[in-house]
């Protein structure tokens, strides 16, 4: 058997640090007391490849134009002594591509600065939303933190099956969906830590309005309490093509995110109501430009909240960007990663007292 190295506490802490600095999805320099280029992540790695050496020969502002609003920034942090960002401003380092960025510096213990640059594209926020690099390392941390969530879900799925055995006849399938979410939950952390953009869903013949089903009686028992939940489904549609477990997630995630900005409200009277619809003629382009696959099975989920902020619009479905308070921003990149995966579409249309996210999904083969 493999002997595990126990570290001690402190550097337990520093090696769990060193893990999310490797794995951030954006480029993330760390710039010693000195003004030296000190370490960098793979992503950085990756966008300044050759550069690297070059700005490690001496202090990081020699390599940066004269009046550049980078330097600007981590003149800024240093003086002030804590965090600084600034949105969409010109990188330029001397012999490297231009690029625009949101930027931020912010000061470690031990005088550093750590760098952080998330880089702005002229995508759409669908298409930055299914970029692999960048939702690989999300992965990437989400299997280092796996197994940490794997104890306690086995606790709670048995403290659900005792709670089972004495619940009364009334309760019974509200036991049942604790253990049956439990175990759905089991399923995705095991297939997060295999994680590969390679692997397809294990895909079947699934009746979309059962997953509906499903999301609605976990909603209407958790976030969505208090709410008016509503459907609107045509029973004429045939089965869709997909992994039932990762539909679950796609709607559960959407209809959890809808029922918070219903509540934002503060007036009793949020709403969310989730749709279904054959939308004949639907075509879904592939990466090669080609239009092909065919994506006509149409559900959206609408809430009647204050609205996505507008700031946030362009890049909603890529990693970290939310605008909850205590919010990680990974909800809706894993959908999109989720309904791309599928062969499917997510788009999105709001404005105050209305938001609407559609999914496409292409039909079972006959």
């Amino acid at each position: 058997m493999t002997q595990l190295k126990v570290l001690p506490p402190t550097r337990r802490v520093e090696s769990l640090r060193a893990n999310a600095f490797d794995v951030w999805p954006e480029p993330a320099l760390l710039i010693d007391a000195s003004g030296v280029l000190s370490a960098v992540n793979e992503a950085a790695e990756d966008l300044f490849g050759q550069w690297l050496s070059a700005l490690s020969r001496g202090p990081i502002t020699k390599a940066l134009p004269t009046d550049s609003p980078l330097a600007d920034l981590i003149e800024r942090c240093l003086a002030a002594q804590s965090s600084v960002k600034v949105r969409n401003i010109e990188v330029a380092f001397f012999g490297h591509q231009p690029f625009n960025a949101d930027a931020a510096a912010t000061p470690t213990p031990d005088g550093a600065i750590l760098l952080t640059l998330h880089i702005r594209s002229p995508t759409t926020g669908v298409e930055r939303a299914t970029d692999a690099a960048g939702l690989r390392s999300v992965f990437g941390l989400g299997q280092m933190l796996a197994h940490e969530v794997k104890n306690p879900l086995a606790g709670i799925r048995g403290a659900a099956q005792l709670l089972k055995g004495a619940a009364s006849a009334e309760d019974m399938p509200l036991a049942q969906l604790i253990v049956d979410e439990t175990d759905r939950i089991r399923r995705l952390v095991d297939r997060m830590e295999a994680f590969s953009d390679d692997v397809p869903p294990n895909r079947t013949a699934v009746n979309i309005h059962q997953v509906l089903d499903r999301v609605r009686a976990l909603a209407a028992n958790g976030v969505a309490d208090g709410l008016s939940l509503r459907e609107h489904y045509d029973p004429s549609l045939p089965p869709a093509w997909g992994e039932e477990d990762q539909l679950i997630q796609i709607f559960l995630n959407l209809t959890k995110n809808a029922a918070e900005a219903a509540h934002s409200r503060g007036d009793g009277r949020g709403e969310i109501s989730i749709s279904t619809a054959y939308r004949h003629g639907v075509k879904i382009r592939g990466q090669n430009g080609r239009v092909g696959y065919g994506a006509p099975l149409e559900v959206k989920v609408m809430d009647n909240g204050p609205g996505v902020p507008r700031r946030l619009r362009d890049h909603l479905f890529e990693p970290f960007v939310t605008s909850k308070a205590h919010g990680a921003g990974l909800g809706l990149a894993l959908v999109a990663k989720l309904v791309a995966g599928h062969g499917g579409l997510i788009d999105f249309e709001s404005e105050a007292g209305r938001t609407v996210f559609r999914v496409l999904l292409p039909t079972a083969p006959n």
